[in-house]
């Protein structure tokens, strides 16, 4: 995957949990341990160093709403996935941002969420 050289959109959390809510997929593209410790419900976990070899799980034909902590690595993987074709969206303020909009965060053991 390569860099799609052009700007990049962003939104802020709210706006991305509506795009979320009319079909947006969300992918978090955080480490295992950032992941673990909340995510949204609807996101979707693939770590930025495995997008490039599991970039198949990402559906093309739907908006790509791309976040991590604070913003950085999910431009990046918004980039290189609409470098190969998909329509991509990043979350200006990652999860950061999120948690701070008051968004519904969730663990898979169901302890409480935070941003890690």
């Amino acid at each position: 995957m390569t860099n799609a050289g052009e700007s990049m959109q962003e939104v802020g959390p709210e706006e991305a949990n509506e795009l979320i809510a009319g079909g947006a997929f969300l992918l978090d593209v955080r480490e295992p341990n950032e992941w673990e410790g909340g995510h949204a419900a609807e996101a979707h976990h693939i770590p930025l160093g495995e997008l490039e070899g599991r970039v198949e799980e990402v559906p093309k034909g739907v908006t790509i709403v791309c976040v991590c902590r604070g913003g950085g690595r999910s431009a990046r993987a918004a980039a290189a996935l609409a470098g190969v074709g998909h329509q991509t969206i990043n979350l200006a303020g990652g999860m950061r941002g999120w948690h701070e909009a008051g968004l519904p965060m969730v663990t898979d053991d169901g302890t409480p969420a935070t941003v890690v």
